[in-house]
C-alpha cells in the first residue's frame, strides 16, 4: 500500500468515524450521517493504486470493498422527540410589523428631504 493510498485509507476511516458519530445524534446531524458513510466508500474507491490500475486495464478487485456480510455502518436510526413550541414561532408580532413600516416611512421622508438640497 503506497504513502498516498494510506492517507485516503485515514481519511476514509476519519468519515466513517464521523458518520458513525453523527448517526446517533438527532436532527441535521443525524440526517448527515448516510451521505458521509457513502463519501468514505467514495473515497475509499479513489486510491491512486487502484486509479492507476484502471488506467493500466488490470481487473478491478474486490477485495477492499465492504460485503454485504459486514455490519452495517450506521446504527438503526433513532427515533426524534419532539421538540417543545416556543410561543414565538409563527407570524411576526404586530408591533415588530408597525415598527418596521415607520422605519420605511422616516428612512423615505429622509431621502427625500436631502433630494432638495441637491438641484438638478
Amino acid at each position: 500500500m503506497t504513502r498516498g493510498d494510506q492517507l485516503i485509507e485515514r481519511a476514509a476511516d476519519r468519515l466513517e468515524g464521523l458518520a458513525r458519530q453523527a448517526a446517533g445524534e438527532a436532527g441535521l446531524k443525524g440526517k448527515l450521517a448516510k451521505p458521509l458513510a457513502d463519501d468514505a466508500e467514495l473515497l475509499r474507491g479513489m486510491r491512486p493504486s487502484r486509479i492507476a490500475a484502471r488506467f493500466r486495464g488490470e481487473p478491478d478487485r474486490q477485495e477492499t470493498w465492504p460485503s454485504a456480510e459486514e455490519e452495517p455502518l450506521l446504527p438503526p436510526a433513532q427515533p426524534e422527540r419532539p421538540r417543545d413550541k416556543s410561543p414565538r414561532r409563527g407570524r411576526p408580532t404586530i408591533a415588530l410589523t408597525l415598527g418596521a413600516l415607520a422605519l420605511g416611512v422616516l428612512v423615505a421622508k429622509l431621502v427625500d428631504w436631502r433630494s432638495h438640497a441637491y438641484p438638478r
